[in-house]
């Protein structure tokens, strides 16, 4: 049985973490994708140190390459369903700097 490299562990460790933010902002649950997102950057930084100083054999590499493909995929599919709510958030921040704008300019509204 071949032994499973560190780097094939810690791309299989970023998936789960990418399709765990993926479900997440399914369930519309915003609160929770900062920390986990927190989780995956440490993974990534360890990659960035492990991924020169390891050799893949064949079947790793392939196991690597899917397993990024499944992030690339859970990636798309939580910007797709973060970006508008920022866009709002962001939106939503212009009307209320505008409204305070306003209210000093010509005092509260009655």
């Amino acid at each position: 049985m071949a032994t499973r490299s560190e780097v094939v562990h810690c791309y299989g460790q970023l998936a789960s973490g990418v399709a765990l933010m993926a479900e997440l902002a399914r369930s519309k649950e915003w609160g929770q994708l900062p920390a986990l997102e927190e989780k995956c950057a440490a993974i990534v930084d360890r990659l960035k140190v492990l991924a020169p100083m390891e050799a893949l054999d064949p079947s790793q590499f392939e196991e690597a390459l899917r397993l990024i493909e499944r992030i690339r995929a859970d990636q798309d599919e939580v910007s797709g369903l973060v970006k508008p709510q920022i866009e709002q958030l962001i939106a939503r921040m212009t009307f209320l700097q505008q409204q305070r704008s306003l209210g000093k300019a010509y005092g509260p509204p009655h």
